[in-house]
């Protein structure tokens, strides 16, 4: 029987259809569900609803499936409903009447909520982990290639002197920003909602500021109905964190399919990077930036997508909540893989020498011919008509000599600036804390 079941059976293409892909999400939580279990029942045992022989036994066997979990062991068995039911069907198996204890004070509209909220922060922790790598990278190549020169364009039309290190460096800047959206999201998943039960509380004395502590989350989520309608909330909130990261890595992967195009042919990758065409020999296609491309802008969808399944939702438990987890519990390894695949094809890249020898890209020094009558004392305005007029007689000279000193120029990229400011988000994300709280509970 299901845990909420008193003594009818359900017909069996309702409980299909409501079911759905949950068991298939629910293997996401099992560990997570295994931690709020373990720090709840220490809770019960401090008000007094399991005796301490009750609590060591509980404890002992909930990390042992925990360690089942973690090998592979560990599955929903057929006709189980939940990875909740699971658990507790395996404590009461193996222990007796105390398995069934453990669901005191609490309800599986908290459970899930506490499941959620430690999954989701272990997932930022992760993805926190590889944006960082990829920075590095990022920062590694911009430095590299700063004297490598390249057009800039604005309109998709030639504009202004730029490099590769200006290029490769403004991307790495934009992961900060997109960190920074993500820590405000992370502080919102890192608040605690067990002990609101089913949204209304318990007339059990829990103690809900253990259960913080033990969890390693920053505070309560207090108001036990602000707790349940942080459902989907939460979701959305780290659904745009997403999207802003898949937003970053699609246009780098655009301008890469650009830049690899032969009319730009500003670089190249290696044969085993690219693939070919079954009837044209000479093709070299960008497929993974171009896959890339469509994952990041697929998550850029992502928050819309949950935006449009909780519209005018009241308050309160409600089941259109669980179809969230199929959006949303995939998109993390999604991300993941488009910023270590985007990775091995910076690692990889090559660049073109000399690209602004070009004829095509003469004009691309109109400014810098400007400021160097302006810095003769022309006034600009008329400096701006005498190179424009020149353009337009065909008798422009280019100066290709490119002085830019100020801070975030081609020639002072403000690496360490930026190296700065990212170790500055990195320092207001607690990992330390929590990854403490998580080995002392499985201690």
């Amino acid at each position: 029987m299901k845990l909420w079941q008193k003594d009818k059976s359900s017909l069996a293409a309702v409980e299909t259809f409501t079911v759905g892909r949950d068991r298939e999400m629910d293997a996401y939580l099992a560990p997570f569900d295994v931690l709020g279990s373990l720090a709840h029942t220490t809770m019960l045992e401090k008000i007094g609803l399991l005796t301490a022989d009750e609590l060591s036994i509980l404890q002992k066997e909930l990390k042992q499936i925990y360690k089942e979990i973690r090998d592979g062991q560990f599955s929903l068995e057929e006709g189980v409903e939940d990875i909740h039911s699971q658990v507790e069907l395996l404590l009461t198996r193996r222990l007796g009447e105390v398995g069934k204890k453990i669901h005191s004070g609490r309800s599986r509209n908290d459970q899930v909520l506490v499941d959620l909220k430690l999954f989701l922060r272990h997932e930022l922790q992760t993805l926190v982990q590889d944006v960082k790598t990829l920075f590095d990278l990022l920062q590694q190549k911009s430095v590299q290639f700063r004297d490598h020169l390249m057009p800039g364009y604005t309109h998709l039309q030639i504009a202004m002197p730029s490099s590769f290190g200006l290029w490769l460096g403004a991307y790495a800047e934009g992961l900060v920003d997109d960190l920074t959206i993500l820590q405000g999201a992370y502080k919102v998943v890192n608040k605690n909602p067990l002990g609101s039960a089913a949204g209304y509380g318990s007339s059990f004395p829990l103690d809900r500021e253990l259960t913080t502590q033990l969890l390693g989350f920053d505070a309560l989520n207090y108001n036990v109905v602000y707790a349940q309608m942080g459902r989907g909330k939460t979701e959305k909130i780290v659904a745009f964190a997403l999207a802003g990261l898949g937003a970053t890595l699609a246009k780098m992967a655009m301008d890469a399919c650009l830049f690899m195009n032969q009319n730009f042919g500003f670089i190249s990758f290696p044969d085993e990077l690219t693939t070919g065409s079954s009837i044209m020999p000479h093709k070299k296609n960008p497929d993974v930036w171009e896959l890339i491309r469509s994952y990041g802008n697929k998550l850029q969808a992502l928050p819309n997508e949950i935006a449009m399944m909780t519209t005018n939702l009241p308050s309160g438990y409600h089941r259109d909540l669980q179809l969230l987890k199929e959006n949303l519990f995939p998109a993390f390894q999604t991300l993941r893989n488009c910023l270590q695949m985007a990775g091995l094809m910076l690692e990889n890249m090559q660049v073109k020498e000399n690209i602004l020898d070009d004829e095509k890209y003469r004009y691309l020094f109109s400014v810098e011919v400007v400021n160097k009558l302006v810095l003769e004392g022309v006034p600009f305005r008329e400096a701006y008509k005498q190179v424009g007029l020149d353009i337009e007689k065909g008798t422009f000279v280019p100066e290709k000599a490119v002085h830019h000193t100020h801070a975030g120029s081609i020639g002072n990229l403000g690496t360490e600036q930026v190296n700065a400011l990212m170790e500055n988000v990195l320092k207001g994300f607690p990992f330390e804390q929590v990854d403490a709280a998580v080995a002392k509970l499985l201690q």
